[in-house]
């Protein structure tokens, strides 16, 4: 976007324009900053992508414009796909914007780097008090806050209601969840004729792997003496693995097919009646309910359970504060606007997540059976910090060891000790040359 800008700027040197276009075209390409006297403008960098979560944000930065004539925000509009390296590129370059929408566990190398304000001491009392500590926990390094979340997704089933229901299976519920070998038992039983009982996506294996597994008691990330991170693989760690692989391999249950896909990609057989569920990131109603074909019935179950329960890992969706801005006071406030309850929850509605804060997850919107909602806020109270939210190095672990690892292990290249070797020992040289 600071491309864009600096070209326009450019141009409008190179022409014969009125002084007062001329003006507002410097003004335009200035980004942060007071370019006029006693005007913050603070850049805000939105990740937001489904045209109601846009819509949404928009809305709200228009709202508080109007409101707010002294300080004023530019909506930029940024990318999921490149947020990271572009914003490697905006920090060590000194172009970041004022406030940052991330996910938490791409903050720590930024937190560490010195690249974030420490937000403890600039937010409110009252969104201090309104997010769970539990939520807080995932934007936590060291003894610094460095952002604040506020939309989570839990994984969810999305299952075939009508043939979930043909075939007698009890249908799991938040308080009668399914156990991980019950849910084998069931895939096992949805399977045949070039049928599959499960379609995993697993595109992007690791976070699925390791936020399920918390369910389990799995944790795969421990902290030495020293505090230094090392990877452990325990029985918890194995569940989950272990139950996919066995269903890829051994009940053939789950198509193998589908190892290579995302999310989206498993829709069309799911609506075709080749796959009974798809676990997948509660979000994903929504392209359910655009996309399904006219009479399809589905359903939104829990992911199975464990040892501990309905546990699961997640990241949620963060707003930080750039520790270049010359206007952190003024970023803060602009952040405790957009995330006041009311508006939490329409953030929340446009993405199709959760909120984290506690108000707005009372709003009865996000309690209906419609569309799975209820479900959905039934597992907001089990949602704990993904295992690999504050290890350094874990980007470059999970590309280099995690990921190919575990797609050869699920498609039955290598076999369960080949898995634990190259997630601990060679992932544990990988960490190593970033502890302090």
């Amino acid at each position: 976007m600071r491309d864009r800008e600096h070209g326009l700027c450019g141009r409008a040197f190179g022409v014969v324009a009125a002084l007062g276009l001329l003006l507002g075209l410097l003004t335009g390409c200035s980004g942060g900053g007071s370019d006029a006297p006693g005007v913050v403008r603070l850049r805000f960098q939105s990740l937001a992508w489904q045209k109601e979560s846009v819509d949404a944000t928009k809305a709200l930065v228009k709202e508080w414009n109007a409101a707010h004539p002294a300080i004023q925000v530019q909506y930029v509009q940024g990318s999921w796909d490149t947020v990271h390296d572009q914003l490697l590129t905006a920090f060590e370059g000194g172009e970041a914007p004022d406030v940052i929408h991330d996910a938490s566990d791409d903050l720590a190398d930024f937190a560490y780097g010195g690249y974030l304000a420490d937000l403890n001491g600039l937010l409110p009392s009252r969104l201090k008090a309104d997010i769970p500590a539990q939520s807080w926990q995932t934007a936590t390094f060291g003894k610094g806050v460095y952002g604040v979340p506020f939309l989570q997704e839990p994984r969810v089933l999305i299952a075939n209601a009508k043939v979930l229901k043909a075939s007698g299976a009890r249908i799991p519920t938040p308080e009668q969840p399914w156990t991980w070998a019950e849910f084998r038992q069931v895939t096992k039983k949805l399977s045949g004729d070039g049928k599959y009982g499960v379609a995993w996506p697993l595109k992007e294996p690791v976070s699925v792997t390791l936020n399920l597994g918390l369910s389990a008691g799995g944790r795969l990330f421990a902290r030495d003496a020293d505090g230094r991170a090392k990877v452990e693989f325990t029985a918890g760690d194995a569940v989950v693995p272990d139950t996919i692989a066995a269903q890829v391999n051994t009940d053939r249950s789950a198509a193998r097919a589908t190892l290579g896909m995302g999310g989206s990609d498993t829709l069309p057989g799911f609506f075709g009646g080749k796959y009974a569920m798809v676990p997948l990131g509660f979000s994903y109603r929504q392209q359910i309910v655009r996309q399904a074909p006219p009479g399809f019935e589905w359903t939104v179950l829990p992911a199975p359970a464990g040892s501990a329960g309905l546990d699961q890992g997640v990241s949620p969706q963060t707003l930080s504060v750039a520790q270049d801005s010359p206007h952190k006071k003024e970023a803060a406030e602009f952040v405790d606007f957009l995330l006041r309850p009311a508006n939490m929850v329409r953030l929340a509605e446009g993405d199709w997540m959760l909120p984290t804060g506690t108000e707005a997850l009372k709003d009865p919107a996000l309690h209906t059976a419609k569309d799975g909602w209820a479900t959905g806020a039934a597992l907001a109270p089990h949602l704990r910090s993904a295992p690999a939210q504050s290890v350094r190095g874990y980007p470059e672990w999970k590309d280099k060891i995690a990921t190919p690892a575990l797609q050869e292990y699920y498609s039955g290249a290598i076999d369960a000790a080949g898995l634990r070797k190259r997630l601990v020992q060679d992932g544990n040289r990988v960490l190593a040359r970033y502890q302090r």
